[in-house]
């Protein structure tokens, strides 16, 4: 049988790239210096992917600032000073903070997806951000003139229109990376803010067909960044009967990462919903061990023994690089781990 394997998104840049960037800031190159040096980032990417067996390829977000941030670069109505989120060995990340309406994407996805599309020989995926994240842009204390249901409103409409265009651009699926769900749990422990963010996923994924949505996929991980974790220490008990309330069809749980899996996998098969495919992860992106084939075949053959193989798929625990400045792991470890996923999977199902 075959077993469906695909990455999540981010692969590190190279220091070629993050010079070129550093360039680009400080004036000593221009835009198109840097667009041609994006372009080569991205091919390099994708032939890389390829030559290792991947059925299904991304660009690895070479070109995004961020995998959260990416849709407001060069928005005027942005502040840096949002909400911060701290990570478990210290360091943080902060989020613009919206400081007037109306709230428009400046890029959508699709851009990067056509980038793709022009170098790739078999199907390309692409990651957008959920606007359940996109949604803590919105300040606490509110902006005048513009209610906060207001601006739902136009973040469901420029969510949606995010991802129809790359599923009308010939997507082979599209990924919500939904890092903020396992987050939410930690901020607000009577899970009141995680079904607020669930219930404004689904106002966006409810306005797509059931064949639609077979395309579209949600990302779930801790939140993985510099070789450290927003969340690893909330139980995932605790995120995932609401996660598979989510009108998706596909999944992407971070697994290998887990220090107990088969209480995980127990409760995805209690909480998953017929016809929805349950990609696990098979290699943590901030280990720096390098998976072997064989460490990943028992991965696979243990998640099958719980969720059956028709509906079970692979993937990475989540983006090796998903901040354009992550270099705690390197583009080499990043494919090494790949190729594990590739070979680890494909034992597995001839075992199956």
């Amino acid at each position: 049988m075959m077993i469906p394997t695909e990455p999540i998104g981010s692969v590190p840049r190279s220091p070629e790239l993050r010079a070129a960037h550093a360039d680009h800031a400080a004036g000593r190159i221009g835009a198109d210096e840097l667009g041609t040096r994006y372009d080569e980032a991205v091919r390099d990417t994708i032939t890389r992917l390829v030559a290792l067996g991947s059925p299904v390829v991304t660009d690895g977000e070479q070109r995004k600032p961020s995998f959260a941030t990416y849709p407001l670069a060069g928005l005027t109505n942005v502040a840096p000073d949002g909400v911060v989120i701290p990570f478990a060995d210290g360091h943080t990340r902060q989020l613009p903070r919206l400081t007037e309406g109306p709230f428009r994407y400046s890029v959508r996805s699709v851009e990067y997806l056509r980038g793709a599309q022009r170098y790739a020989t078999v199907p390309v995926k692409q990651a957008v951000i959920a606007p359940s994240a996109l949604s803590l842009l919105y300040p606490a204390d509110g902006i005048a003139g513009y209610d906060r249901e207001a601006f739902l409103d136009d973040l469901v409409n420029e969510a949606e229109a995010d991802i129809r265009e790359a599923l009308d651009a010939g997507a082979d699926s599209v990924q919500l990376d939904f890092t903020e769900g396992r987050l939410s749990v930690k901020l607000d422990p009577s899970k009141g803010l995680l079904e607020s963010f669930v219930a404004l996923n689904n106002r966006v994924l409810d306005r797509f067909t059931d064949a639609q949505r077979a395309r579209i996929g949600v990302h779930t991980c801790p939140g993985g960044d510099r070789d450290s974790t927003h969340s690893l220490d909330v139980d995932y008990a605790e995120l995932l009967p609401s996660l598979f309330a989510l009108s998706a069809g596909r999944f992407y749980v971070q697994l290998a990462s887990e220090p107990d899996p088969k209480r995980v996998l127990a409760a995805i098969a209690a909480h998953a919903r017929p016809g929805q495919r349950v990609f696990v992860g098979v290699t943590d992106p901030i280990d720096p061990r390098v998976e072997t084939p064989a460490q990943v075949r028992d991965r696979v053959l243990l998640a099958a023994e719980h969720l059956g193989p028709e509906r079970l798929g692979t993937c990475d625990d989540c983006g090796f690089a998903p901040f354009g400045d992550d270099v705690s792991t390197s583009r080499e470890t990043a494919f090494a781990k790949v190729r594990a996923r590739i070979e680890g999977t494909a034992l597995a199902a001839e075992r199956l």
